[in-house]
């Protein structure tokens, strides 16, 4: 997963924000027009463009995220074990799928977790993405060879446009 799950949101502090009983009302905050940047390992911050289209199917909810105007990737979301808990899948334009991930929601702290296995070598990834207010949030991917010490590959920063 790429930007979705790099950038890809809860609100705290903004209470009547959500309704309780609904749990993807969180993920509608993906939806929109957003401008930021990026920063790559040690390179210079890049400003990138991204469009999410989001809507819910039944128990599912998606996004289809453009990237600089091309399509990334289309994130189904599925409800997971209790509130604010999502499993995730990333569908590439070419149909392939990136393995199951999982979204974990706690107030404006949202965490993606996924892992490759590769034989006998396992590589964990971890996207945490804070919010400050519904229209803005700053985001870091990690990867570990041992699911607990963690390098920042990417990070950046995302607002919304009006």
């Amino acid at each position: 997963m790429k930007w979705i799950a790099g950038a890809l949101l809860v609100i705290a502090g903004v209470p009547g924000l959500f309704a309780a009983d609904d749990n993807y009302t969180h993920l509608w905050l993906y939806n929109g027009h957003w401008k930021g940047t990026k920063k790559v390992g040690e390179a210079a911050p890049v400003a990138v463009d991204l469009v999410n289209e989001c809507g819910r199917i039944g128990v599912f909810f998606g996004c289809q995220q453009t990237v600089d105007g091309k399509i990334g990737a289309l994130v189904i979301y599925a409800p997971g074990e209790g509130a604010g808990h999502f499993y995730s899948q990333a569908i590439m334009p070419d149909g392939k799928a990136a393995g199951r991930g999982e979204l974990t929601i706690d107030g404006d702290h949202w965490t993606y977790q996924s892992k490759y296995v590769d034989g006998d070598r396992t590589t964990w990834y971890k996207t945490t993405n804070v919010f400050t207010g519904k229209d803005h949030i700053r985001f870091e991917q990690a990867e570990s060879s041992d699911g607990e010490h963690w390098v920042v590959k990417m990070s950046g920063e995302e607002t919304r446009l009006k």
